[in-house]
């Protein structure tokens, strides 16, 4: 079965090069360091810093799949300047508020709320992409709201 393929932006597929290369060039190899030298403190039944060593270059080499597979699969995208899609910088304004709030549409493996990246595979985001400035959507949830989308930027 052909993996699925992972939308990023280009800033998304860096960042995780970026990462994947400090964990191959610097966390791994200090790792692995410090389980040779708990290793050389002798009996390993009862070393906890062996222990912690072994289970910590565990996670790491596993962090490393998933990044490897991640960019294995990706297909970078760039926004469109004329409706949201991924890589657009959206102003929204929520209607029931007339709050404003601003996003950049990304790929699920790079969203994050707290730096106003939203994923395309969330409510909002499936509710805005493909639509153009002016539209009012309305955002499939619990509590249905709805947003209209005030501008739409390409990310550099």
């Amino acid at each position: 079965m052909p993996e699925k393929k992972v939308q990023l932006t280009q800033e998304g597929y860096d960042n995780l090069n970026a990462e994947l290369r400090d964990l191959l060039d610097n966390v791994q190899p200090q790792i692995k360091e410090q389980l040779s030298e708990a290793r050389a403190q002798g009996d390993l039944s009862e070393n906890a810093d062996y222990d912690a060593a072994r289970n910590q270059l565990r996670e790491i080499e596993d962090r490393i799949r998933e990044i490897e597979e991640t960019l294995s699969n990706a297909v970078i995208v760039k926004g469109k300047s004329n409706v949201v899609a991924l890589g657009s910088i959206v102003e929204l304004e929520f209607i029931a508020t007339h709050k404003t709030a601003s996003f950049l549409i990304v790929g699920t493996v790079e969203s994050d709320m707290a730096s106003s990246k939203l994923s395309n595979e969330s409510p909002v985001g499936q509710a805005i992409i493909g639509k153009k400035v002016g539209d009012e959507v309305e955002v499939k949830v619990a509590n249905p709201y709805k947003v209209k989308i005030l501008s739409i930027q390409t990310a550099k």
